[in-house]
Formats: C-alpha cells, sequence, structure tokens
C-alpha cells in the first residue's frame, strides 16, 4: 500500500518533468496523508495539467463524498473489475508525483518507518482520478494504484506504488491506450529506481510536517 509520501520538488521542475501547465501552487510538503489535496497530472484541453485533487478516490455514482474509508490505494491486479475503479481506469488516469513514500516493517516492540525516494528525478505514481457532483459542488479525488513489491523493498512491506518510467507517461495518459497495454505497465519498477532508509518514527503523526521526516536516522542503516 501507499498511505504518506512526501513532495517538495520546485513546481518548475514538475512543469519540465511531466510536460505539464502548472495551475496550482505548491509548498513544500513531508507527511502527505489522505483526505487532503494532492498534485496530479493528467489531460487537460490543450495539453498536460497539473492540479490538485483529494487523495481517496470518491466515485461520481458515490450518494456523498463523506462515505466509507478513503480509498486511497487501489491494487493493480483487480482495478479494471472493481466497481469503484473500472471506469476511471478506462478513462480517467492521471500521473501523482512525489520525491518519495513512507512505509512500515515491523520490527521487535513496534514498526519502524522507512522513506523510499526516487534515485533521480521525481516519482511518477499511476493514479486514478473521478469527479463527483452534488447540491455541495465538485470534488475531483484521486487514488494511487499499488503491486506486488519485489528486491529490498519486499523487506519492508508486500505492497508498492506502481512507479512508471517517463516513457510511458503518455501511454498512461492517453484515453486511447489499450487495456493489455495498460495492465502491462502495472508491474514493480527496478530496484535502481529507488532508495531507502529508516527515519524517524514522528512521520506516524500527521501533525509532524517538516524536512527532518525524510531524513536517514543516525547509525540505523537498512540491512537489505
Amino acid at each position: 500500500m501507499c498511505g504518506r509520501y512526501a513532495l517538495s520538488s520546485p513546481v518548475q521542475a514538475l512543469e519540465v518533468q511531466f510536460e505539464a501547465e502548472a495551475q496550482v501552487l505548491l509548498a513544500p510538503r513531508y507527511n502527505i496523508a489522505p483526505t487532503t489535496p494532492v498534485p496530479v497530472v493528467r489531460n487537460g484541453g490543450a495539453g498536460r495539467i497539473l492540479v490538485l485533487h483529494r487523495w481517496g478516490l470518491v466515485p461520481a455514482w458515490s450518494r456523498e463524498p463523506g462515505a466509507g474509508a478513503p480509498m486511497a490505494n487501489a491494487r493493480s491486479e483487480t482495478v479494471a473489475e472493481k466497481p469503484a475503479f473500472r471506469g476511471p481506469f478506462r478513462r480517467n488516469r492521471c500521473l501523482i508525483p512525489a520525491d518519495g513514500f513512507y512505509e512500515w516493517r515491523a520490527v521487535p516492540g513496534g514498526k519502524q518507518p522507512f522513506f523510499i525516494r526516487a534515485a533521480e528525478g521525481v516519482l511518477a505514481f499511476a493514479g486514478l482520478w473521478d469527479r463527483w457532483e452534488g447540491p455541495e459542488g465538485t470534488l475531483d479525488s484521486c487514488t494511487i494504484l499499488t503491486t506486488a513489491a519485489q528486491g529490498p523493498m519486499a523487506r519492508i512491506h508486500d505492497r508498492m506504488p506502481v512507479i512508471l518510467a517517463r516513457e510511458a507517461y503518455a501511454q498512461w495518459l492517453d484515453p486511447a491506450t489499450p487495456p493489455d497495454v495498460l495492465k502491462g505497465l502495472l508491474r514493480p519498477c527496478p530496484e535502481a529506481w529507488l532508495r531507502m532508509h529508516p527515519v524517524d518514527r514522528r512521520v506516524g503523526s500527521v501533525r509532524n510536517d517538516d524536512p527532518g521526516l525524510v531524513e536517514p536516522l543516525p547509525g540505523e542503516p537498512f540491512d537489505a
């Protein structure tokens, strides 16, 4: 799964990497949690745009946006069949930028958080989005697709976000891409794309949001 992540890269860098026009101003965030607004890249009228969506998909057919637990993640293995995700999977795909994400590994006495970051540039999570419309107005929301973890990542958790290569951005966003091609993109990324290290347990509280959260714990190497 992916329940927390960080993004502090400048918006100008995101515009360059994703070839998108930013329509929002972004502040550095080091402890992004579900139900908060997050930047996504999706197709706009004349190209890609960078906009804010609430993290936690609210299907267009939902009675109200607050019903049930937030759908922050969608399993890639079943995304084409699940009622909440199959429509967005066909027509509303997006990219969710991240410097890295957090995951917790069970250790004696509790759980140790790790920060899994991009070895270079910014990670692009495969995402879906949908638009809910009601008496209160409209709500654009999103979810992050996950897949089975491999390599060192699997020593921390059995799931991880689907992370796409730059050359796959266009295919993922194109509404005409065939389903079998899309499913071929939903796999673990190469190990060389990621770096990981243990971090302070302060990240467990959403009240904490500062650069120290992504810093390695001193004297705590990852025994991959």
